[in-house]
């Protein structure tokens, strides 16, 4: 089933159409001059002649806010994603260098940079990226999960079922039966 449009978002779709067949019209010299080709396909003249200049349509180009190209943004994003999956998830502040160096990469001089809020933007614009405050981590877990102090308490209980000679049966029917 086609998508529903909307009644100017059609209207634009048919001007970039004939758009498309008037450059290629002009293209294999069907016509002598832009005006001529406009004037027949029903288009603007300027329209016409810009985009035989190159100009993008709006909807390929992208936006002036966008400081890295396609290709730099996803490779940030996958270095994101690669430091997550890592346990190193990287900082704002990170990210936000990491983009300058992307800049700096293309050698213009001063070297541009993102602005305060821009890696904010860059998670809004991908949703499989997502910003959390971290938390202290807390020193009590921490000993917890250390492997030395879990292998003495693992062995403190192995004396323990040792000198007092318990059964493990019994433990286990001590459950079942509430004796």
């Amino acid at each position: 089933m086609p998508p529903i449009r909307t009644q100017s978002s059609q209207k634009r779709t048919e001007q970039e159409g004939k758009i498309l067949l008037a450059i290629q019209a002009i293209r294999k010299q069907e016509f002598t001059s832009i005006r001529e080709a406009a004037r027949q396909f029903k288009v603007p003249n300027s329209t016409l002649a810009t985009r035989l200049n190159g100009v993008k349509n709006r909807v390929e180009s992208r936006a002036n806010s966008y400081k890295l190209t396609e290709i730099e943004e996803e490779s940030l994003r996958k270095w994101i994603l690669s430091m997550d999956s890592r346990g190193a998830a990287p900082r704002p502040s990170t990210v936000r260098e990491i983009a300058d160096l992307l800049l700096a990469a293309r050698g213009s001089i001063p070297p541009p940079s993102v602005g305060q809020n821009w890696v904010t933007n860059f998670v809004k614009r991908h949703s499989d990226l997502s910003a959390r405050f971290s938390r202290r981590y807390d020193y009590q877990r921490a000993k917890c999960e250390d492997p030395k102090i879990i292998s003495e308490w693992f062995s403190l209980v192995q004396k323990t079922i040792l000198t007092y000679g318990i059964d493990l049966d019994d433990i286990y029917n001590f459950d079942e039966t509430g004796v």
